[in-house]
């Protein structure tokens, strides 16, 4: 008995021993998860994202105050940057930089030609194969492109409309340039041509159809990317029927530069005639009406998509970008209309954000470059930002500081390759081919030798520009741009000599920065 006493007792002791370990559990597992059984938790759905890209809006003309829609459906709805820049004055490259988050020394493409590397067989088998709609589609984002790609898309000789780049589920893309009627585009792949019927056939209507029927069939368990990106206002500035007497009064604005002289400028800008004619006024005065005229209709569109998302319930879990490819001239400087130029009319952008995290009504003064779009969007999306290869940096934390955590950049890189007619230009005497516009005052706008880079710092302490042409002279202009926001006044020979040392070494190593280093802050 005594020895079976002894062998229940041990069992006992067993017993508890295991029912408290079993307790111990239990009680565990209520602040606890069991890493082998439980369920992984579901990633959540990321973010929608509908970026508008418009072709040659200013900001510092005013290329705004036709937008009434937008700025109250989108500026006043989340952030306004009042200090975005693209990183090079020109559509192609500009275009190419946006989707691949590179300035164009690393991206290759230099001007509006095939030989410049706009959509050329270079860029599909290079850059093209890493822009952000393709780290999207890996992000099972449903992807949808409709409007102006770059200037030289569809060519033959680099794959015609049969060419879709890679990220695209719909792809409903303008062969060429900007136009508004009698277009082609290529739909996934397949040739589409265009009249001139508005009801069938404006452009910029065209492209906000198309969107709203690609939200309709989209499919709810993933998220959606929209890229839009209507003709206006580029030339040839056509706006729609109901729009075409609007803004009858409007005048391109006379302060700041407008027909000034180009005093102690490069030489492409020493030689406009100053002051400008009558008839190169009256043209110019046109186009600047023509040019709002057609915003019109991105007006319309902006208003019909925020209302579609609405109405689909998405509205508060969509990011809307608005901005521009470049800025544009009517006048400045007594250079009668066009882009291309290192000075603001030219390389500031309006850039308009709303989405989840971001405050209304918010005026941010940091400076943003076209170059921040990619990375910023992938950020959204989810997508590790180590593993991209991009100069720019997401501005998600100055928008959203709740979400993530950031520095703005003290100083950036403005870069272009001037661009010359293969016949050369008698309006470009003994200076090599050039590009003129004849309208109908012959006035060169651009040349070869219009090769410059620039460095532009923003910040409490600065607010200067300083640029070097690539060309005989080796011409430099700079600016200070809190006494002198017109850069009216060349001040390269005035400035002490430390400064202009510390710009021109800074503008060295942003010439060849890539990645990290193209965010280096010191």
């Amino acid at each position: 008995m005594a020895g079976l006493t002894t062998r229940s007792g041990a069992t006992r002791t067993r017993q508890r021993g295991v029912f408290a370990a079993l307790a111990f559990l239990v009680l565990l597992s209520g602040s606890l998860t069991c890493v082998r059984c439980a369920e992984p938790e579901p990633r959540a759905k990321p973010s929608n994202i509908l970026l508008i890209v418009v072709d040659d809006q200013d900001l510092a003309l005013g290329g705004m105050s036709p937008m009434k829609k937008t700025k109250a459906l989108i500026g006043d709805a989340g952030a306004t940057f009042v200090n975005a820049f693209t990183i090079t004055p020109l559509c192609c490259p500009s275009r190419s930089s946006i989707l691949t988050g590179r300035y164009p020394h690393n991206h290759g493409v230099r001007n509006n030609s095939l030989s410049g590397n706009c959509s050329s067989s270079q860029w599909q088998k290079g850059p093209e194969t890493e822009t952000f709609p393709f780290y999207l589609s890996k992000q099972k984002y449903q992807t949808f492109f409709a409007g102006k790609y770059l200037n030289q898309y569809g060519q033959k000789a680099v794959g015609g409309v049969g060419h879709v780049p890679p990220g695209w589920d719909q792809w409903h893309a303008l062969v060429g340039n900007s136009r508004y009627y009698n277009y082609t585009l290529s739909v996934n792949g397949k040739e589409e041509i265009h009249s001139d019927s508005y009801e069938k056939d404006y452009l910029t209507d065209l492209v906000l159809n198309r969107s709203l029927n690609f939200l309709d069939n989209r499919s709810p368990q993933h998220p959606f990317f929209l890229m839009l990106c209507p003709p206006a206002p580029h030339s040839p500035w056509t706006a729609a029927p109901q729009y075409q007497k609007d803004f009858i009064d409007v005048k391109a604005p006379r302060d700041g530069s407008f027909d000034k002289p180009g005093k102690d400028k490069h030489w492409l800008l020493r030689q406009p005639t100053n002051p400008m004619l009558n008839s190169t006024v009256d043209f110019l005065d046109n186009a600047f009406r023509r040019r709002w005229q057609t915003l019109l209709s991105v007006d319309d569109l902006v208003e019909v998509l925020v209302k579609k998302l609405d109405s689909l319930k998405e509205l508060n879990d969509t990011y809307i970008f608005y901005t521009s490819d470049n800025g544009y001239h009517t006048g400045q400087f007594s250079l009668p209309i066009d882009k291309r130029q290192l000075y603001e009319f030219d390389i500031r952008i309006p850039l308009l954000v709303r989405g989840p995290g971001i405050k209304p009504s918010q005026t941010l003064q940091a400076p943003v470059l076209n170059i921040d779009l990619a990375p910023t969007l992938l950020d959204i999306s989810g997508v590790n930002l180590s593993s991209v290869n991009v100069d720019g940096q997401s501005f998600l934390s100055q928008m959203a500081p709740s979400l993530r955590n950031g520095t703005a950049r003290p100083f950036f890189l403005v870069e272009y390759t001037g661009e010359g007619s293969p016949t050369g230009d008698p309006s470009c005497p003994k200076l090599g081919p050039g590009v003129s516009e004849c309208f109908p005052d012959c006035v060169c706008e651009d040349s070869c030798n219009n090769t410059y880079a620039c460095v532009r710092t923003i910040s409490s302490e600065q607010n200067l520009q300083y640029c070097e042409f690539a060309d005989t002279e080796s011409f430099v202009e700079m600016y200070n741009m809190t006494t002198d926001p017109y850069q009216l006044e060349n001040i390269v020979k005035k400035v002490d000599p430390a400064v202009l040392q510390a710009m021109n070494q800074r503008l060295i190593k942003l010439q060849s920065c890539e990645g990290d280093s193209c965010r280096d802050t010191k």
